[in-house]
C-alpha cells in the first residue's frame, strides 16, 4: 500500500453539503478536460459525480475512448491503484491518470509481486523440465502492471471474471503457440486462488487431482508443494484472495435459503469454490448487475458481493418489485476503495485547476508494453472466439 499524506485541514472541515456544491462547480469549470470514473464497490457519495460507472476494465476502455473523443487530459480514477494502472496503459499518452487517495490499493493484487511471480515460474519450469510441458502464465485484470507484463512477456495474457473460461480453453488449447506433439499445456493463474478454481472447475477439471496452490511465502522455494505435486498438477493457482469475498461462507448460503423462501443466490466467482457451488449463479460484477435488473418482480436475490454495490442494487430493484438483500450480514466492505471520499475527490479536482495535479499513476513503458500486449492477446481471444460462435 502506498502511502497518502494527510489533506488540508479544510477539506476535512467542510460539510457534505459544501463539499458536493464545490465539486459540482470544479467539475463544471473543468469540463471536457476531464473524465470522472467510479467503480461498483464506490460509494454513492463519490459515484454521483463519476461520467462512468462499471468494473475496472470496462472504465478503463470507457475513459480511452471519451479521451479520443472529447480530448479530455485527465482521468480520474475512484477505484484502487491497479484500476488506474489500466487505465494509463490503455489511454493516450499525453493523458494523466489520477487516484484521490493512494493508499486505495487491493491486497489481492499486492499478494503477488514481480519477484515473487519469477521466482515460481522459475521453480515450476525447473520442476518441469523433464516432462513435456509448457506453462502459461494468466493473470486476473485484479493485478498489478507488473503482473500483466510479466505475463505478456511470457506467452500469456490478462482475464475478468467473465471470460476467464475463455482464456483458459485458448491457453490449454497452445496459446500464442502451436501444441507440440505430446505437449502438456500447464497454467500459472494470478493472483486469485479462487477464481481460478472456480473457472477451471466449470470447464471439466478436478479441483482435487487438477490443481494446487501455490504459497509465494513458502521458504523452501516450491509454494508449500514437492516436486511430484507440480509434475501432477495443470493448474498453479497463485495463494491469493479478494478480503472481500472471502468473508462469504457456505453457512450464509444455508440460513439465507431457511430464513428466506424462494431466494436466489447469486455469488461473485471470487468466493470461495464451496460457496459458488452452492449458490444458484456465480458471475461477474457485470453479469449480477444485469440480472438483478432482468430480474421479475416478486423474485427474491442474495448477492455475495461487495456491500455498496449490492445496496445500490437493492435500491434499483425496490422500484420494481425485486427483493434484494447481502448475502452475509457481514460488513463485506472494499475498504481501500471506501478510502476515496468527497475531500479527496474535491482535493485532486483542486489541484488540476491549479495546474499542478496530484497522485499521478504513471506506469512505466516497458511495463505498459508488455502490459498492453497481454491486454490486447485477452480482447483478441474473446472476439474470436465471440466470431466463431456467431458463424
Amino acid at each position: 500500500m502506498l502511502w497518502q499524506p494527510p489533506l488540508p485541514d479544510h477539506y476535512t472541515a467542510m460539510s457534505d453539503a459544501q463539499l458536493v456544491d464545490a465539486i459540482k462547480a470544479r467539475r463544471a469549470e473543468l469540463g471536457n478536460q476531464l473524465v470522472i470514473l467510479g467503480h461498483h464497490y464506490q460509494q454513492d457519495d463519490v459515484i454521483q459525480f463519476a461520467d462512468f460507472t462499471g468494473d475496472s476494465f470496462k472504465l478503463s476502455q470507457l475513459a480511452a475512448q471519451r479521451v479520443k473523443e472529447t480530448g479530455a487530459k485527465y482521468v480520474i480514477f475512484c477505484g484502487v491503484h491497479f484500476m488506474a494502472e489500466s487505465a494509463d496503459i490503455l489511454a493516450p499518452d499525453d493523458t494523466t491518470v489520477i487516484l484521490p487517495d493512494m493508499s486505495a490499493g487491493c491486497s489481492m493484487a499486492d499478494m503477488a509481486d514481480y519477484e515473487q511471480t519469477v521466482d515460481a515460474w522459475e521453480a515450476i519450469n525447473d520442476a518441469l523440465k523433464e516432462t513435456n510441458s509448457r506453462v502459461i502464465p494468466i493473470c486476473y485484470m485484479n493485478s498489478s502492471a507488473a503482473i500483466k507484463a510479466f505475463c505478456g512477456e511470457h506467452g500469456g495474457a490478462v482475464c475478468t471474471s467473465s471470460n476467464c473460461d475463455k482464456i483458459l480453453d485458448w491457453a490449454f488449447a497452445g496459446g500464442e503457440e502451436p501444441l507440440k506433439p505430446g505437449e502438456k499445456i500447464r497454467i500459472l493463474f494470478l493472483p486469485d486462488q479462487h477464481l481460478g478454481r472456480n473457472t477451471a472447475a466449470a470447464t471439466g477439471l478436478d479441483v482435487n487431482d487438477d490443481m494446487i496452490v501455490w504459497d509465494p511465502m513458502d521458504a523452501a522455494g516450491m509454494g508449500g508443494n514437492e516436486e511430484k505435486d507440480i509434475q501432477r498438477a495443470t493448474m498453479y493457482l497463485w495463494k491469493g484472495h479478494c478480503s472481500v469475498h472471502k468473508l462469504f461462507r457456505p453457512e450464509h448460503i444455508t440460513q439465507i435459503r431457511a430464513e428466506w423462501p424462494g431466494v436466489k443466490v447469486i455469488t461473485h466467482p471470487e468466493c470461495c469454490y464451496e460457496v459458488c457451488q452452492l449458490a444458484d449463479m456465480s458471475g461477474s460484477t457485470e453479469l449480477i448487475k444485469t440480472t438483478i435488473e432482468n430480474a421479475e418482480p416478486g423474485t427474491r436475490w442474495a448477492i455475495g458481493t461487495e456491500v455498496h454495490m449490492v445496496n445500490r442494487l437493492a435500491a434499483q430493484a425496490a422500484e420494481r418489485g425485486v427483493e434484494v438483500r447481502m448475502l452475509s450480514g457481514c460488513q463485506c466492505l472494499c475498504t481501500t476503495m471506501y478510502r476515496i471520499d468527497m475531500p479527496h475527490l474535491l482535493w485532486t479536482l483542486d489541484m488540476v485547476a491549479l495546474g499542478t495535479p496530484v497522485n499521478v499513476i504513471q506506469v512505466h513503458p516497458k511495463v505498459s508494453h508488455w502490459a498492453m500486449i497481454a491486454l490486447q492477446r485477452m480482447l483478441d481471444i474473446t472476439q474470436n472466439q465471440t466470431a466463431a460462435a456467431g458463424k
